[in-house]
């Protein structure tokens, strides 16, 4: 049974690496209408220490973090996540999940299903979703319609030379590449604005390049390149609508600590009305189905 959010919510992380102490932990800590109720990690010592820097507690066991919170945000390699997802529903907390829910639809599909069994309220963060002002334009443009043609590049040069993100040591970025870690941010803008893809197009480029088409429900059609692997002088991010209005161009945007923190009140608004989220673990599942197609037939033209 899905627990009941009270004025200030009880919120717990799992996670312990560089997303989640740089993004989620501070949002949780600086977030007035929450209580960070502690952190989980697979490493005691990482959960300690970031639990000491963000004025909460660890937990060497993950259900007694479930006990403690009301919801719960999950900041993990996605079929880490996935699994941790499925149980916290069942102890009733409320997900914050990260994207992708998980890199097979089978696992995704298990944590919709928990989800939507439970009644707990969920929602996928998407980070364009809840920036300002991507999230405001996002909406825009949606309600003006018209649109025929959306062109979008995420060039990310996690893997370009030079590089020495701390991101570049996930493993599961390492082996999935641009198309599953920045696909999904593309997906979330195109799917609210020209709607669900219904056929799909897509060969391999240089490192973990992926060139995809798309048809959608609206009958527009869109592309997208997803990189990790951009030289650094080339790194950039941009999306292009064209339709009957002209050309919008997707904002600029930062501050992803705000955004999270926008999210988690996406999310207590949702367990409080019982109102899915237009970002729920259904739509998670949905971006899983469709950058699982454009993996496969990607490989069929390597």
């Amino acid at each position: 049974m899905a627990k009941k959010v009270g004025a200030k919510p009880r919120i717990g992380l799992l996670g312990t690496g560089p997303w989640a102490a740089r993004t989620h932990a501070p949002a949780l800590a600086g977030h007035a209408d929450a209580e960070f109720s502690g952190v989980w990690g697979r490493r005691p010592e990482a959960a300690a220490a970031l639990a000491a820097a963000s004025g909460t507690r660890a937990f060497d066991d993950v259900d007694a973090l479930f006990e403690a919170s009301d919801a719960v945000a999950l900041a993990l390699p996605p079929d880490i996540q996935a699994p941790l997802a499925v149980r916290a529903a069942e102890a009733g907390c409320h997900v914050l999940l990260d994207k992708p829910v998980a890199t097979t639809v089978a696992g995704a599909r298990t944590v919709a299903d928990a989800v939507d069994a439970a009644g707990v309220a969920s929602v996928v963060f998407c980070t364009l979703r809840f920036a300002e002002p991507t999230a405001r334009w996002i909406d825009e443009q949606a309600a003006a319609g018209g649109w025929f043609l959306g062109e979008a590049h995420w060039l990310g040069s996690l893997y370009g030379p030079g590089s020495a993100s701390d991101y570049a040591a996930s493993p599961w970025r390492r082996e999935k590449g641009g198309l599953w870690d920045v696909g999904p941010h593309v997906l979330s803008v195109y799917l609210p604005v020209l709607g669900d893809v219904t056929a799909i197009t897509a060969v391999p480029g240089p490192g973990d390049t992926h060139h995809l088409v798309l048809r959608h429900a609206s009958g527009a059609s869109s592309t997208a390149t997803l990189t990790l692997s951009a030289p650094p002088a080339a790194a950039e991010a941009a999306l292009t609508l064209h339709g009957t209005a002209g050309r919008a161009e997707l904002p600029r945007w930062d501050g992803a600590v705000t955004a999270f923190g926008a999210a988690v009140d996406a999310l207590v608004t949702s367990a409080r009305t019982g109102r899915p989220h237009p970002c729920d673990a259904r739509f998670g599942l949905r971006l899983t189905e469709i950058l699982t197609e454009a993996e496969r037939c990607a490989a069929g033209h390597a």
